[in-house]
């Protein structure tokens, strides 16, 4: 439940374990980390196919204002009665025919539709850009979050290490006495071996919360889980730095700064113009279209003497152009159909908008609140630390003396063990809760 914290900005990813080569004995710096992880992630890479698909439909709209060339070529073998495309006369015979055209056209005017389609898939590619920016700024989060859990649970190692290495001597100190005869009160040495029996049940859990830990960030990294893997530790002035802007400020920056939030207000965008897209369809079209066309056929004889198939074709071509009007009378109501289903689109993707908006409000200010509770409890535990200490350290010279219990002892011992953990905490929790700010804020820096 403790590190339930650290999931706020995102599910950890489950994506399968790749075979992918790292080198396992080194160490990573959380910008390697989030290199690696950016570059396995399959949600990133079909992030990027995604917008790979918008950056072609844009292009594809642009390309709708050309005019369409297509070119045709059929050859017919005809048996009986039937009509000789050269001489356009009947004929019972058999003969070969063939027949050559060259035809183009090019929309004039068609209610603004492909204007309207460029601007539309323009905006949909430069949301489709925030989409990936974001998915690398999620896996930034995860990783940034799981790398500090392993900090985290390191640093809580190194001190459970600690007062073990204290149980442990004292422990030795009393077993001395003890066998010199010089232990008047027996009871203290059973205390002192409970208490150093929990404190390595204590090295046991906490070394396998570290290695749970680190395999979920080898994880998010996508590859092979190893101990050898170690990770570069932080400065611990950055650690406990906060931000100075209020969750207000954090907000209205957000709202021009993150990726997720411009995402949706461009797909509301697209939409609208999905909307003047659908209204042109119920407009008429007017093309300009031209084409060139000639045949040849076997049957075709000119002063009795059969023509060659290269006289036919140079002497039957011909030539059309022409404007062409269409106008859409009913077409069972499709069209219209069409703008209704664009205007309920656009209202969905205007009401995604608002609850994406109002999700970020809440989200900044719970982060904030978390953020500020953090240092309330850190600047707490850093005099209660320093308090402990020196009870623990009178504690213990009067526990040497003999002139305090062991109860008395373990208590003071417990006391100072217990504030030095919550430190720990409360430090990796200021951190990332300014992280999260700062992801807010569009300044994710490491």
């Amino acid at each position: 439940m403790r590190y339930f914290k650290y999931l706020v900005f995102g599910l950890a990813l489950a994506a399968p374990a790749f075979a992918h080569s790292q080198t396992t004995d080194t160490t990573l710096s959380l910008q390697q980390c989030i290199d690696i992880a950016i570059k396995n992630n399959l949600d990133v890479k079909k992030s990027e196919l995604q917008l790979a698909t918008a950056k072609v439909n844009a292009n594809q709209a642009k390309e709708y204002l050309l005019p369409t060339i297509n070119g045709q070529v059929d050859h017919s073998i005809s048996n009986g009665r039937g009509i000789d495309p050269s001489t356009n006369t009947y004929l019972n015979q058999s003969f070969k025919s063939g027949n050559y055209k060259l035809n183009s056209d090019l929309t004039l005017f068609s209610g603004l539709q492909n204007l309207n389609n460029i601007k539309q898939t323009s905006l949909a590619y430069q949301a489709g850009r925030m989409d990936f920016q974001q998915a690398k700024d999620q896996v930034t989060i995860n990783v940034i979050t799981a790398y500090l859990m392993v900090l985290d649970n390191t640093e809580l190692l190194n001190q459970v290490k600690n007062q073990l290495a204290v149980s442990k001597q004292q422990v030795s100190r009393l077993q001395i006495l003890e066998k010199e005869g010089a232990n008047k009160t027996p009871q203290d040495l059973s205390d002192l071996k409970g208490q150093y029996a929990d404190n390595q049940l204590a090295v046991v859990n906490t070394g396998n919360t570290l290695k749970t830990s680190k395999l979920n960030l080898l994880q998010i990294l996508n590859i092979p889980y190893s101990d050898r893997v170690g990770l570069e530790a932080l400065n611990a002035e950055s650690l406990s730095k906060q931000t100075p802007n209020s969750a207000d400020q954090v907000y209205n920056v957000a709202l021009n700064q993150l990726a997720y939030i411009k995402a949706a207000t461009l797909r509301r965008q697209s939409a609208e113009k999905g909307v003047s897209v659908a209204r042109g369809a119920l407009s008429p079209t007017i093309s300009l279209f031209g084409g060139l066309s000639t045949n040849i056929s076997s049957s075709l004889q000119i002063a009795g003497q059969t023509q060659s198939y290269y006289d036919q074709f140079k002497n039957n071509y011909g030539t059309n152009v022409g404007i062409s009007l269409r106008v859409p009378i009913l077409n069972y109501f499709q069209t219209r159909n069409k703008v209704t289903l664009a205007k309920i689109q656009l209202q969905n993707t205007v009401y995604v908008e608002q609850t994406t908006k109002v999700q970020l409000r809440q989200n900044v200010e719970q982060a904030y609140l978390n953020m500020t509770s953090a240092y309330e409890r850190f600047n707490v535990l850093t005099s209660q630390v320093e308090a402990y200490t020196e009870s623990f350290r009178t504690a213990e010279i009067r526990f040497n003396a003999g002139v305090l219990n062991s109860v008395e002892f373990v208590i003071a011992k417990n006391n100072l063990d217990r504030s030095k953990f919550n430190l720990i905490n409360a430090r990796y929790d200021c951190y990332i809760y300014n992280k999260i700010l700062d992801y807010y804020q569009g300044k994710l820096t490491l």
